[in-house]
């Protein structure tokens, strides 16, 4: 009898960890490696923000917190809902965890059982689908391929809905293809979901405020108030306010939920790290002018890179509107053989081999479940970022 449970069977490792590490070792090993595989913002935490945990320290409050968050942070994040997103979170309505990736986890473990459906609109970011299967449900894919800019339809939404479906997992702006639904075509989702009161929505707002060229983000709930008492408002600190490292998440939803996920997390991690969690009162309550700042660079670098990686042989790459991603497809390099003799056959070896050969790291799209295509992260400082251009434009140009 196999001692390891067979529901780990279910899930794959992190790709895009997987592939962080992969370039981490060769770098170790002395290659000129650089990675785009980390979505992760090369500025640092603000001053602001360092200061405020530095703060707590010296207070001592480095004490355990209420297993959901301490009631200073809910108050704040009950402030940012309402102010940036109308919507009305009380306190009781709110959870934090150890990033947004343990408070996904914690709903979708609350609520699946097996034989429940879970829509995922692909391209989709890695942990969506596994934790999907961890949890012993079914994840039912909905491709939204380059030709629709990576945005699912209506149509094809509706068309997914079963009476099994328990959740919509919905992202905008998208990690991987930083694709963000404009209000109208938000308004167009929000309207099937409203025809299917048994189907409930997760939407990941976590690159709410990386967006560009004059773009506004809404949330679902925001659109829809209809939706509001179905679904969970997923957000954090990572990316935003450069905190990747901090491990902070927080969702808003209906109490009971809210209790559900708090007393999973009670016999999980508990409480998340409480120095983080003061940085993350005044990441929410401070100054916000550094996001603009910061943004106008990723634009910059966003520009940059689109344009290196359309001059490429066999890329096509699209302008996404938000995050910090690209996602262009490598269809017209599969099939080609790499100067070192292999044959390009998917993704997969087109990212493999551009790490071999050059030094480039990137994620292949199967990972994200819609290929032959390749995540770049362009949060990397813009220099190495364009040398990283003419690396993959050169890798490319000897593909025979």
């Amino acid at each position: 009898m196999p001692f390891l449970a067979e529901s780990l069977s279910r899930i794959q490792p992190s790709a895009t960890i997987a592939m962080t590490d992969k370039a981490r070792a060769l770098k170790e090993a002395g290659r000129d490696v650089i990675g785009l595989a980390a979505g992760e913002p090369d500025f640092d935490t603000p001053d602001n923000i360092k200061e405020a945990a530095i703060k707590a320290i010296k207070a001592g409050k480095t004490k355990y917190t209420a297993v959901d968050g301490m009631p200073e942070l809910k108050a704040a994040i009950s402030r940012k809902f309402k102010r940036e997103n109308e919507l009305d979170y009380k306190p009781s309505q709110i959870i934090v965890g150890t990033g947004g990736k343990q408070v996904l986890f914690n709903a979708l473990m609350c609520t699946l059982n097996p034989g429940d459906e879970v829509i995922v609109p692909a391209p989709y970011w890695v942990s969506y689908a596994d934790i999907v299967l961890l949890a012993g449900a079914k994840p039912v894919i909905v491709e939204a391929g380059l030709e629709s800019n990576f945005k699912v339809k209506p149509e094809q939404l509706d068309k997914a809905i079963t009476k099994n479906t328990k959740w919509l997992i919905f992202n905008s702006p998208s990690n991987p293809t930083g694709a963000a639904y404009t209000r109208a075509e938000l308004k167009a989702l929000t309207d099937v979901m409203m025809k299917h009161p048994h189907v409930w929505v997760l939407t990941d707002d976590m690159y709410e405020h990386l967006v560009y060229d004059d773009f506004k983000f809404y949330s679902l709930a925001q659109v829809e108030p209809g939706l509001y008492e179905r679904t969970l408002t997923l957000n954090g600190v990572s990316k935003a306010y450069c905190m990747t490292g901090w491990r902070i998440g927080y969702a808003g939803a209906p109490e009971f939920l809210i209790k559900a996920m708090a007393k999973l997390q009670s016999q999980s991690t508990t409480n998340p790290n409480a120095i983080a969690q003061w940085a993350a009162v005044e990441a929410l309550d401070g100054p916000q002018d550094f996001i603009a700042k910061n943004n106008a660079v990723f634009k910059e670098r966003r520009d940059l890179i689109v344009g290196m990686l359309n001059q490429a042989q066999g890329l096509r790459c699209p302008t996404p509107e938000g995050a910090f991603y690209v996602y262009p497809s490598c269809a017209g390099a599969i099939g080609k053989k790499s100067p070192s003799g292999k044959v390009i056959g998917n993704d997969e070896d087109f990212a493999v081999e551009l790490l071999e050969s050059e030094g480039v790291a990137v994620v292949h799209g199967a990972a994200f479940g819609l290929g032959p295509a390749f995540r770049i992260s362009y949060a990397t400082a813009t220099p190495q970022l364009e040398e990283a251009g003419r690396r993959i434009q050169r890798f490319c140009g000897n593909l025979r």
